[in-house]
């Protein structure tokens, strides 16, 4: 055997140089796997590579490992091998941790990242969201008369329902079909492109001295003319350039005549709308005077206890429906026109607000502009508060209608 000595060494040697080459390929595919991935994130790198693969060769490891003295090459060999192992399988385990460290950091602010521009894609889609909303109310408020026309239309072409339940006819004058064509009335545009640099409406009392149940004698903000004001201001609000005329024409002398208060209230208009001829719009504030009980002439709106108008047409037409020619009116059909779309409105805006429109023979002015209105606001019977809440309802109506 000794003979062969050399022989054995050299063999040795080989396997020894085989054992190392097999034991670093090992440990590289080791640290590649997912399951020594594991354990590099379990921190037993080191322990696993040993136990795993560095025992499966030869004894001299577990001396070499447990720091047992064994004779021979072999084991002084396992002992340089042995460190060398651990630190690669050390240092992949680092290196692992630290790609994966960096991944999470990657992954963070990607996240960070998509998490702000979420963020501001969700403020994005809410703005849009807002501006759409918004539009669609605008749409709504736009086609809201339009509709409300249209729904009521097919009653009120008959002409019979509209007289009966939409106006007073005094005895003095008559309404007949061609007049009252509720179609045609409906139909009109009265809109007015708004334009706040110059005066667009008028406000006026030809009975500047009506007051109400608790009005304080003297106090003029107490009467129909401290009403328009509130009216001007409501419709101001809307962005409207409101003149508010308080002249006063139903006083002669100091004494009440009502007797020419319409012709001297006419030359005073004329006399503003020459100097403001963009106005469109005339409203004739009046207070009614009634006979009944007051519950009849007090509505509720939005829990408020409200005074109830009613609008006044003045047809130049006498009881057996001749036009009474000393006093024309070219713009008759348009001031029907904006009492019914107002009186259609208001039925549903505000129901039991407006009373019925009342029908009389005169003019009453209301030829001065195609736009023009008389309105019996509330009556005697009426405290001042409920005028004056009447007043912002009014004001939407008008509104609604010129827009």
């Amino acid at each position: 055997m000794r003979k062969n000595s050399w022989l054995q060494k050299l063999l040795y040697g080989v396997m020894a140089v085989l054992g190392a080459y097999i034991m670093y390929k090992s440990g590289a595919l080791l640290a590649a796997c997912n399951q020594m991935q594991k354990k590099t994130e379990a921190g037993s790198v080191q322990q696993s590579a040993e136990d795993t693969a560095m025992r499966t060769w030869s004894l001299a490891y577990t001396a070499a490992v447990e720091g047992k003295k064994l004779s021979g090459w072999l084991s002084t060999w396992f002992e340089q091998v042995v460190p060398v192992l651990s630190y690669v399988a050390e240092e992949e385990g680092q290196a692992l941790a630290q790609s994966e460290t960096e991944a999470e950091k990657e992954s963070e602010t990607a996240a960070e990242t998509q998490s702000g521009t979420i963020a501001e894609m969700q403020a994005e889609t809410a703005a849009e969201e807002e501006t759409q909303t918004a539009a669609e109310d605008d749409a709504i408020q736009e086609v809201s008369a339009g509709s409300i026309f249209s729904q009521a239309l097919p009653l009120l072409t008959d002409f019979s329902y509209l007289v009966t339940n939409y106006y007073t006819v005094d005895e003095d004058t008559a309404a007949d079909a061609e007049l009252f064509d509720a179609e045609k009335l409906l139909g009109m545009d009265l809109s007015l492109e708004q334009d706040s640099s110059v005066p667009q409406i008028l406000i006026y009392h030809t009975h500047s001295q009506e007051a109400f149940a608790d009005s304080a004698e003297g106090e003029v903000c107490d009467t129909v003319v401290g009403m328009g004001e509130i009216l001007a201001d409501e419709l101001r609000g809307y962005g409207y350039n409101v003149i508010h005329d308080t002249g006063v024409y139903d006083l002669v002398d100091g004494v009440l005549d009502r007797s020419a208060a319409y012709d001297y209230a006419r030359e005073a208009i004329e006399a503003i709308l020459e100097e403001n001829p963009t106005i469109e719009v005339l409203i004739d504030l009046h207070r009614d005077g009634v006979e009944g009980d007051r519950e009849d002439f007090v509505t509720e709106i939005d829990g408020e206890a409200v005074s109830r108008i009613m609008f006044f047409n003045g047809l130049s037409r006498n009881a057996g429906g001749e036009a009474l020619t000393w006093l024309p009116n070219e713009y008759l059909t348009e001031n029907l026109a904006f009492s019914l779309q107002l009186q259609v409105l208001a039925n549903v805006e505000y129901p039991g607000f407006a009373r019925k429109i009342y029908l009389q023979a005169e003019r009453y002015n209301l030829h001065l502009r195609a736009r023009s209105l008389l309105i019996e606001a509330g009556t005697q019977l009426n405290t001042v508060e409920e005028e004056k809440n009447a007043m912002a309802p009014v004001a939407n109506l008008i509104r609604q209608i010129l827009e």
